[in-house]
């Protein structure tokens, strides 16, 4: 009987595996999101127009250590196929200390939103004049739409959603950089590390704590499983992965996601400090969004000023929803609770709606946001560096030892300085 020889795949080409890669591109854009929000741009504004280029060293070490914690996230949800809030939902065994970390992690996911609405509603005043309550209740509904979307259609057309938004945050914060752009030797200067008094120190632990947001770590494992997650670890053995592609493929791939997400938002981030320091420093009013899209409009033209109106917007509306798809993972991982996305999104909408209808300060609401951020640093971070070096939770993808090093060292920095944040904000020093 003739030999009957078997169909050989033809090898697959550099640039076949390219595209396959940028395909797989995009959970770390979404939550990327997380590091341009109201919150960010209000911090940074701040500190350009205050303090000129002297803390563009803070942005950069943040985005640094941002890229190690995301890519820790990711890691996670790629390799078990679980979300953390998952992971810890089983490990915590008792109710009540699964309940205690859940209400910790729900009033972070709350104070984030409150941030993330009251953005969107600022940036809605400044465009067309609507009042803050009705641009609070807008931002929410357009959340809500974004989510639908990725509850009904799946995870790549929510991620092209959410990414478009972020290149229109990209955009209308970088703008104003053509019309005016920095000092080179300045901001190179910027880099050395150094203080003035304890206004810049308290304004370097808002970038800081502004910029690694617990919500952020929750949803990106939680993405990362969405899209390419591996099947449960297998005691004694590796993961199945849940796809065709080679995990140590996908975790290759998520290096450069992650990489890309975070020069992207690193980029906006320090384009708005040097924006603010080049525009923004001795005018007065600047210490507040409103303030400083009226004097960015006064000084660069009504174009900049209304590109920057829509950064904000975009921002705003990108950042609630990712918010919204972490806290609805919190509850769904840790309480085994899932309630639909439409009515949760409204209970978490009440209290931006109540900030904004009692008539307080949107920026100081923004600020004493991230003042509450500062206490689920630790839940999240902890929890996540001691899971990523376990051989139990992720075989041989485990954390090396320097990784797990450098993952202690920034989640014990992170901790510190946002304590001194805090610190600083209840003595009024």
């Amino acid at each position: 009987m003739p030999k009957t020889s078997l169909p050989v795949s033809p090898p697959r080409s550099r640039a076949a595996g390219s595209t396959r890669g940028v395909a797989l591109l995009g959970p770390a854009l979404v939550a990327g999101v997380a590091y341009v929000d109201p919150g960010n741009v209000a911090s940074n504004m701040t500190a350009g127009a205050g303090y000129g280029y002297l803390l563009v060293w803070v942005v950069v070490m943040a985005n640094v250590i941002a890229w190690l914690v995301q890519y820790l996230s990711a890691k996670l949800g790629v390799v078990t196929g679980r979300s953390l809030p998952e992971l810890l939902g089983d490990r915590l065994q008792h109710r009540a200390a699964r309940r205690a970390y859940w209400l910790q992690a729900e009033l972070v996911a709350m104070a984030t939103d409150i941030a993330e609405v009251i953005g969107g509603a600022v940036a809605l005043q400044l465009l067309f004049g609507v009042p803050l309550v009705l641009g609070g209740l807008l931002t929410g509904a357009v959340s809500m739409v974004l989510l639908a979307v990725q509850g009904r259609r799946g995870a790549r057309p929510f991620e092209f959603l959410v990414i478009g938004l972020l290149l229109l945050v990209t955009v209308g914060f970088l703008a104003g950089l053509l019309v005016a752009p920095p000092d080179p030797s300045a901001a190179l200067g910027g880099l050395v590390p150094r203080f003035t008094g304890s206004g810049s120190v308290l304004l370097a632990a808002s970038i800081l704590g502004a910029t690694i947001m617990p919500h952020a770590i929750y949803a990106h494992s939680a993405l990362a499983r969405d899209r390419f997650g591996s099947a449960p670890l297998r005691l004694g053995g590796d993961p199945e992965p849940r796809t065709r592609t080679p995990i140590a493929r996908l975790l290759t791939v998520t290096r450069w996601d992650v990489t890309l997400a975070m020069v992207i938002a690193g980029a906006v981030n320090l384009g708005m400090l040097l924006l603010a320091a080049r525009t923004l420093p001795g005018v007065s009013g600047t210490d507040s969004l409103e303030g400083a899209h009226a004097a960015i409009s006064a000084q660069l033209g009504p174009l900049i000023g209304t590109l920057f109106a829509v950064g904000l917007l975009a921002s705003g509306l990108a950042s609630t929803a990712v918010g919204a798809y972490a806290g609805a993972e919190i509850m769904q991982g840790l309480l085994r609770v899932r309630i639909a996305m439409p009515v949760r999104r409204l209970v978490t909408l009440i209290p931006a709606l109540v900030v904004l209808g009692l008539g307080v300060d949107p920026t100081f609401a923004l600020v004493l946001s991230q003042v509450a951020l500062s206490f689920g640093i630790p839940f999240a971070l902890i929890p996540l560096v001691v899971l990523t070096a376990q051989r139990s939770t992720l075989g041989r993808h485990a954390n090396r030892l320097w990784t797990t090093a450098a993952g202690v060292v920034a989640a014990a920095l992170l901790i510190a300085l946002n304590a001194v944040l805090l610190w600083l904000l209840l003595t009024g020093s």
